[in-house]
Parts: structure tokens; C-alpha cells; sequence
């Protein structure tokens, strides 16, 4: 399976017809401008000699995609060398993850990925890339407490309200996603299985393209980046229901949790991390880890990210790593026990 290509150097890339436009500014407001680059002693190999490249295997103008390449103008501005951001979408985000899991263990290929990362092989045995085995983690960059949110037109004010009404309309309510097997996919299917009820899902190429269904009345609902759909929220474009997470968006303090909404069972929280292809040298990747770090430690990211809804993180390279063994563990005896399959 092929997908479309579209290389793009760190600035903002155009996005696509339908997409919100809102979220070009808020591209464009994480992306820190570019210094002198600092002068630093180079690292074994003379590490970077050339440009590096950052596969982000979703399209321009997702939360993915956004954090990308915030974390990509602060390298190049580390090490004194571009950093190119390469999207790759498709089969939610397992196509860009599997040509970064071929890249030469360099440092040169870097991979920015968010947590449908770790659930996928639960999904799908075969999609193409072992999480532990194929990447050598870099750093946990944020995490994000994702929202259920309605179009306005669809007569539901609680998800009590949604819950009756997609028992009353089983299969009919239909909810968008960034993909097959994602975490929104993911999202979708656990509130099904928790409320019991049956509703359709609509993958899209990102979760751009999904918001912009669910603003066009494509779609009645969707578990949504807080990240792109606060703004469309506050603006009264869409209804938000609840909040996905374990605590409520200090940023909408008014609305509840799933649990505090009646599916005490329910927790799903999003996150977004960079990795490199296993064997990437130790020093290479230490290096890379500090700088992301030290990025969206500071004070002008943790306050542009808090101001949309995430969490800044920054961790080591071994902290991420024991994340993700932890998130594998966790998302697997969730796929397994509430029975959910790619589509």
C-alpha cells in the first residue's frame, strides 16, 4: 500500500481544503523562530552533518503534526541543521512508522508518533512494526486530554443524553476519527463497549480532516484533540460533552469527565513522542532527548501548550522507554477485554 508523500521543511505546512483554518495559527504559534544556531561540540561521527529528517506519518495541521514540527525547529536550532518534516499518512500512522522502523539507525530519521503508536499491534498482529523491538525512544513530548463533542445539531446535552439516543438509534449516530485503529478509533470503540451501544465510525486521513467533517455535519460526534477542537469549542462550533481524561481541562472546568458523566470505567489520554529507528547510537538520541527536553520545559512552550489544552512532558530517553512498555501492557488488556478490532 503506497501513500502520498509530502516532504516539508520546518515551517507551517499549507493545509488541505476543509481543514480548519484556525489550526494554521495554532501551527504557526508552536513553532518557536529559528535562532543562530548554538555552537556545540560535535558529536562521535560529526553528528549532523546534513540535514535530519522527521517522518510524522499523519497530514499537516494534526496535533501530531503541530508538536512535530515545534520539536523539529528546536533541534535544527540545537544542532545548527535542518530539520525536515516528512508526513506520511495513512493506516493510522502505521505506514510512516513502518519506513521509519526501515530507516538507517543513524540519527538522521527521527519519528514522531502519538499513542496509537502503542496500541496498534494490539489491533493488528501484522502491522509491521514491533513498538519495543523496531525504535529506540527519544522523549515523551506532551500529553493531551482529549473531548467527546457533538455538532451542535444533534438534540444531545450530556452523554446520558447521547447514551439514549444512540440506544434509540442503534448503529445510526456516526463518529469520525484520524484513522482506523487510532486513538480516536480506540476512544470511540471503549464508549461503545462501556455504554452498550452501537454507533458507526468514519475513518479520516488525520484528525484534521475529521474535525472538519464533524464542522461540516459529515459526521454527528467524534472523540477529538483538545489540542485543535478548544478553540471550535469556546467558539460555540461544536458541543463538548465531556472531557476523555481522569481530570477535568482546567481550560473548560465546566465540563465533567466520563467518569463524572456516568462511564466511571472510561479513561483515555492521548500523548505524542519522538523515537528513532533501534540502533541509533545512545549518544545520538541522549542528545536529541536533552533538547527536546529542555524545549518544551521552558517557560514560552509549557505556557503556548497549557493554553491548548496539553501537557508538557520533556522526559529521558529510559523514562520514555518505561512508558511505553507500561501503555503496550495497559492498551493491550483493554483491546483484548473490551473486544474492539480495527475496522
Amino acid at each position: 500500500m503506497n501513500a502520498a508523500r509530502s516532504p516539508s521543511t520546518t515551517r507551517p505546512a499549507r493545509l488541505r481544503a476543509g481543514t480548519p483554518a484556525r489550526l494554521l495559527a495554532l501551527a504557526c504559534s508552536l513553532v518557536v523562530p529559528m535562532a543562530a544556531a548554538q555552537t556545540r561540540a560535535p558529536l562521535p561521527g560529526g553528528y549532523p552533518a546534513k540535514p535530519i529528517r522527521m517522518i510524522v506519518p499523519y497530514v499537516p495541521g494534526g496535533p501530531t503534526d503541530i508538536l512535530g514540527r515545534s520539536v523539529a525547529q528546536a533541534i535544527g536550532e540545537a544542532f545548527g541543521q535542518p530539520v525536515v518534516i516528512d508526513n506520511r499518512p495513512g493506516a493510522a500512522g502505521n505506514i510512516g512508522t513502518v519506513a521509519a522502523a526501515r530507516a538507517a539507525p543513524d540519527g538522521y530519521t527521527l519519528n514522531m508518533v502519538a499513542i496509537s503508536f502503542a496500541v496498534a499491534p494490539s489491533l493488528d498482529p501484522k502491522v509491521g512494526y514491533d513498538p519495543l523491538r523496531d525504535f529506540a525512544p527519544i522523549s515523551l513530548v506532551a500529553t493531551v486530554n482529549n473531548m467527546l463533542v457533538v455538532h451542535p445539531s444533534l438534540p444531545v446535552k450530556s452523554v446520558k443524553d447521547l447514551v439514549g439516543l444512540a440506544r434509540a438509534r442503534p448503529g445510526q449516530l456516526t463518529y469520525a476519527s484520524g484513522g482506523s485503529g487510532g486513538a480516536q478509533h480506540l476512544a470511540g470503540e471503549l464508549f461503545a463497549s462501556l455504554a452498550g451501544v452501537k454507533m458507526l465510525h468514519v475513518p479520516y486521513k488525520g484528525s484534521a480532516p475529521g474535525v472538519s467533517a464533524l464542522l461540516g455535519g459529515e459526521v454527528m460526534l467524534g472523540f477529538t484533540d483538545t489540542l485543535i477542537t478548544l478553540p471550535l469549542v469556546k467558539a460555540g462550533k461544536l458541543r463538548a460533552l465531556a472531557v476523555t481524561g481522569p481530570a477535568r481541562s482546567p481550560l473548560l472546568p465546566e465540563v465533567p469527565t466520563m467518569a463524572e458523566a456516568g462511564l466511571p470505567k472510561y479513561a483515555v489520554n492521548v500523548w505524542f513522542g519522538l523515537l528513532a529507528p533501534a540502533g541509533t547510537p545512545a549518544e545520538i538520541v541522549a542528545r536529541i532527548g536533552s533538547e527536546v527536553g529542555r524545549h518544551v520545559r521552558s517557560a514560552e512552550m509549557r505556557d503556548r501548550l497549557t493554553a491548548l489544552g496539553a501537557e508538557p512532558v520533556g522526559n529521558t530517553p529510559e523514562q520514555f522507554a518505561a512508558f511505553l512498555k507500561a501503555e503496550i501492557a495497559r492498551w493491550a488488556e483493554v483491546v483484548r477485554s473490551a473486544r474492539i478490532r480495527a475496522d
